[in-house]
């Protein structure tokens, strides 16, 4: 006689998931080439991230001495904070890029007069990562274009939904 086996079922948790998105900077640039980089954070950081506390709007990288940062990205702190932690909302965090990466990056920046901004922050297992991209501003004309073509593709699909 077998014994009746007892299937045990782990709960995974959900470790994918946006933390904040950068609309604006997909509406004011052309995005020419996209990076995934790892974030430095401080304890407090993460635990606001997981309560979705972060804004990419007037974040950029900057790149000095052979490194890059994220400038201008804001982090609100918990009210449970630590008392011993003094948080600092916006402060310059450093992007975990390769040697190569930052190297490709800061040439295309210095030379080839791109910016570097962050396009979302996300969940990739247990750490963040960023998308940063190499961007070129749009001129209105370019904005008005684009937003033609969205609104194009959004009629042609209400078009053939309702046949």
């Amino acid at each position: 006689m077998s014994s009746p086996v007892k299937s045990t079922t782990v709960k995974k948790k959900a470790t994918g998931g946006t933390i904040a998105q950068n609309k604006r900077a997909r509406h004011e640039y052309f995005i020419e080439e996209k990076f995934e980089a790892g974030l430095s954070l401080q304890g407090w950081e993460v635990k606001s991230l997981r309560a979705g506390r972060m804004s990419l709007t007037e974040a950029y990288v900057i790149f000095k001495n052979g490194e890059a940062f994220l400038f201008g990205c804001q982090i609100q702190p918990l009210l449970s904070a630590s008392t011993h932690v003094v948080p600092e909302a916006v402060r310059t965090r450093k992007l975990l890029l390769s040697r190569r990466q930052i190297d490709k990056l800061m040439g295309q920046v210095q030379q080839k007069s791109y910016t570097c901004v962050p396009l979302a922050c996300y969940w990739k297992g247990p750490w963040v990562k960023c998308e940063i991209a190499l961007v070129k501003g749009k001129q209105a004309h370019d904005k008005r274009a684009t937003e033609k073509d969205r609104d194009w593709q959004r009629e042609k699909q209400r078009v053939f939904r309702n046949g």
